[in-house]
């Protein structure tokens, strides 16, 4: 009799889980419940819809229904499971009743963090996550000629410029003194505030929400904020993501210091035969072994596929991040891995540092564009432990991606410059820019010895 692995979850992780499971064992049932009307899209891609950078919702859908069917993948849409009994092996799924499980993958994704504020029940306050609603938001940015965006975290940072180019007044607030203050450098995040000035948003850091205020028809009208009153017909609240763990923690899993589920480097959770993946898991900091929970679409596909593979009978181990990470901010790309100076002092890490502006391309063809990269590494032994950038675009996630191996492995500032590297007038310039900010950091550490 075939194994039955149930899935609560039907983005990046669960769909991730579902094909591992599959991999590991083609003949086991899987069951995925998903609350939504679509599996297997990408949420990432909706600011680019609403900025006009892609033309059709319909393209991020990555395969139909159908698809699913075909490869033995059961999914229940518009289906919610509201109880796990883990000693039974059971949960209890709305129109269902009780459904039994040989395997059980949580993958409940996330939540946005209530603003805690009077007026959240208006209307006008945008959520953006599904694409069903996204579908309909997007009329309605049409018709919007002033927005707010609530927070700059990486969300924020896209639909601010997506609500810029659809040329609507858009303010954005944030209680931090810069944008992206959780994961980037104040002078990486400089020139993209100026960029986003000469788009016309209007910056307002350093200021607190403390309320939506609606008209009489319950429809929001402006945003009370520290520093006055916003006027506004819609508000996206972009606050962070704290992971959708109620069924985790009423069902007794141990939960960590993030609300994210504690998880083993096999996705395993601290019941039996239960794995979970994605935005509901916290994971170990790679160098500073601090949890992170709510990484990239690309963290949660790998950590369903670990969750899956291992619940199928299968051998694959998840170990701790280096989260290189990158995204479009106004005119500019920035990027990075593991953390920068900010995050480094906050920790009390101590570092030296490494600067160099360069170029993508050879300076005398058609397309070049900067490329500024700052390297930190740890005194004495020179390893690399973050590294920040920010460029025109070109190169910025291929380092982003490099840079976090090289954290990885242990490489260090003497080991980046002499490094090898690509040269094509077309695709890559004579100086790396890597190379150049790890001979300068070993200048610099120099002088400090």
């Amino acid at each position: 009799m075939p194994r039955k692995t149930v899935i609560i979850g039907g983005g990046a992780a669960g769909l991730g889980s579902a094909g591992g499971v599959k991999a590991a064992d083609p003949g086991a049932d899987v069951v995925v419940y998903t609350q939504f009307e679509d599996v297997a899209y990408s949420p990432c891609g909706i600011p680019y819809v609403h900025g006009g950078e892609i033309d059709d919702f319909q393209k991020l859908f990555l395969a139909g229904k159908q698809a699913y069917v075909d490869a033995g993948i059961d999914v229940h849409y518009e289906t919610e499971v509201t109880a796990i009994d883990t000693a039974a092996k059971t949960v209890t799924v709305t129109g269902e009743g009780t459904v039994s499980y040989d395997n059980l993958i949580i993958a409940t994704g996330f939540e946005y963090a209530d603003p805690g504020v009077p007026g959240g029940d208006l209307d006008g306050l945008y959520y953006v996550k599904n694409i069903r609603k996204a579908m309909e938001w997007d009329k309605v940015i049409a018709q919007t000629k002033r927005a707010v965006v609530v927070e700059a975290g990486p969300l924020g940072l896209e639909m601010v410029t997506a609500l810029a180019h659809r040329g609507i007044e858009t303010h954005l607030i944030d209680p931090n003194p810069y944008a992206l203050s959780m994961m980037a450098d104040p002078d990486i995040m400089a020139p993209v505030e100026e960029s986003w000035r000469e788009l016309g948003v209007h910056l307002h850091f350093n200021t607190t929400l403390e309320a939506f205020l609606g008209d009489d028809k319950g429809q929001v009208r402006a945003v009370k904020t520290s520093e006055g009153e916003i006027p506004a017909e819609l508000v996206v609240v972009a606050t962070h993501k704290t992971p959708n763990n109620k069924l985790a923690a009423a069902a007794g899993i141990k939960l960590g210091s993030t609300g994210g589920i504690i998880v083993d480097e096999r996705m395993k959770t601290s019941a039996p035969d239960v794995w979970a993946a994605g935005d509901a898991v916290e994971i170990p900091h790679g160098l500073a072994g601090t949890p992170l929970q709510g990484l990239t679409g690309s963290h949660a596909y790998s950590q369903g596929k670990t969750a899956g593979t291992n619940a199928g009978g299968g051998d694959r181990t998840y170990r701790a991040v280096y989260v290189p990470w990158g995204t479009p901010a106004g005119k500019w790309v920035i990027g990075g891995a593991s953390f920068g100076e900010a995050t480094a002092t906050a920790l009390g890490i101590p570092y030296v540092k490494g600067e160099a502006q360069g170029i993508s391309r050879a300076r005398y063809y058609p397309g070049v564009q900067p490329v500024r990269v700052k390297l930190l590494a740890e005194p004495g032994t020179l390893r690399l432990i973050g590294a920040q950038m920010i460029g025109g675009g070109e190169g910025i996630k291929e380092r982003a991606d490099f840079l976090a191996q090289a954290i990885k492995f242990g490489f260090t500032l003497h080991d980046l410059s002499v490094m090898e590297n690509v040269y094509s007038p077309a695709i890559g310039a004579l100086n790396e820019p890597i190379v150049v900010a790890a001979t300068n950091g070993l200048e610099n550490a120099k002088k400090k010895g």
